[in-house]
């Protein structure tokens, strides 16, 4: 399965990726360009791309479309500042052809900090409510202990295996 991993810079895609890699928390330097590691679950053996946020990149995003099956999402929960742009970032996203049929699986990261938002009010700033011929779900999570990401690798695991 193949899965693309964005969100705005700093957001914990790559400390995301090495942790459910790994297992462990690896020191990170913004990601410029892309990681790709595979990640076995359930049986399931999911490709996960980790592309850089930062703005000036972000146009590469659509390089990576072609043949996703999942997307995740990796917002900030702590960064009220920027969740707008995060929101209009999903958005332009999910408009292209490519993704169409993609499922999306956001990860409302940072939930260990003490003004971190929670999952339902990320799905009020995001507009996933809105999103409509879109199978999605949010899952509250903590890169650096590992909280929710085997839930959030658990509904996309049950989600691919539906559309088969």
């Amino acid at each position: 399965m193949r899965i693309l991993m964005v969100g705005l810079d700093a957001a914990g895609k790559t400390t995301i990726l090495y942790k459910l890699k790994l297992g462990e928390i690896v020191t990170t330097i913004p990601t410029i360009g892309f990681n790709v590691e595979t990640v076995e679950y359930k049986n399931i053996s999911f490709t996960v791309w980790d592309v850089g946020g930062q703005d000036k990149i972000r146009p590469l995003w659509r390089h990576y479309f072609q043949n996703t099956q999942g997307i995740i999402f990796v917002v900030d929960s702590n960064d009220r500042d920027r969740v707008v742009e995060a929101r209009e970032e999903l958005q332009r996203m999910l408009n292209e052809d490519e993704l169409r049929d993609a499922l999306l699986l956001v990860f409302a990261n940072k939930q260990d900090l003490p003004n971190a938002m929670n999952a339902a009010e990320i799905t009020d700033k995001l507009g996933l409510h809105a999103l409509r011929n879109r199978t999605w779900f949010i899952q509250a999570a903590c890169a650096t202990s590992g909280d929710g990401l085997y839930e959030g690798l658990e509904w996309l695991s049950d989600h691919i295996k539906r559309a088969v």
